[in-house]
């Protein structure tokens, strides 16, 4: 048995296949290029700050910044794969909070394609790499909740500048019409939904790293 473990820890760990390094890098462009053609579109008038401040964008320059490292670098460090399992859950909440919150609510995106690169296609993508090709470290519950640090500061980031510049990136982060109350019970409801986000975004990560080990056993 010590002799099978130490043949184990001495072998060779598989680099992610050339064509999904390529679609990396082919999305992180997608991506870039529709980040980057919201403020061309709209130079009139066009609020650097207040476009920094949508979570949605957030999110996106970080998925961007994500697939551009793995397609270039693809680093499989404990540390590197929890940032990606990071990432892919934030892009998880843009898509399902524009799907249930936001879909029928104008977003100041007036381009279709870009509208669907944002919230649908590139949360797809960033799923679908993590699950497909998973870190090959275990990460704990716990580190997984973890990643709810940076919605916790976007959130007290927005209460704070909201009101020094009499404007909320989305309707129910506004407390203005709603009051402070229902802001509250509401962020309660979103807190729960987005702590069963970030494990289930964990549960599926390994259970793609499982599926994808006994492959790798079997060939």
């Amino acid at each position: 048995m010590t002799t099978n473990t130490a043949n184990e820890a001495a072998a060779p760990v598989a680099s992610t296949p050339v064509a999904v390094r390529v679609l990396r890098l082919l999305f992180a462009f997608y991506g870039l290029t529709a980040l980057l053609w919201i403020p061309i579109r709209n130079a009139d008038g066009f609020s650097l700050s207040n476009y920094l401040s949508y979570f949605t964008i957030e999110s996106n320059i970080l998925a961007v910044i994500v697939l551009l490292v793995g397609a270039l670098r693809d680093p499989q460090s404990r540390t590197w794969q929890s940032v990606r399992g990071a990432v892919t859950l934030y892009m998880v909440i843009t898509g399902i909070i524009y799907a249930v919150l936001l879909a029928n609510i104008d977003v100041n995106l007036n381009d279709a394609w870009i509208n669907s690169a944002l919230h649908r296609i590139l949360p797809l993508v960033m799923l679908l790499d993590w699950v497909f090709f998973a870190s090959r470290h275990r990460i704990s519950e716990i580190r997984s909740l973890q990643w709810l640090l940076f919605p916790v500061i976007y959130a007290v980031y927005t209460l704070i500048r909201g009101p020094i510049v009499d404007w909320y990136p989305y309707p129910f982060m506004d407390p203005r019409h709603q009051g402070y109350l229902a802001l509250f019970i509401g962020f309660v409801v979103l807190g729960i939904a987005m702590a069963l986000m970030a494990l289930a975004v964990n549960a599926v990560g390994r259970l793609g790293a499982g599926l994808r080990g006994r492959n790798a056993a079997k060939s």
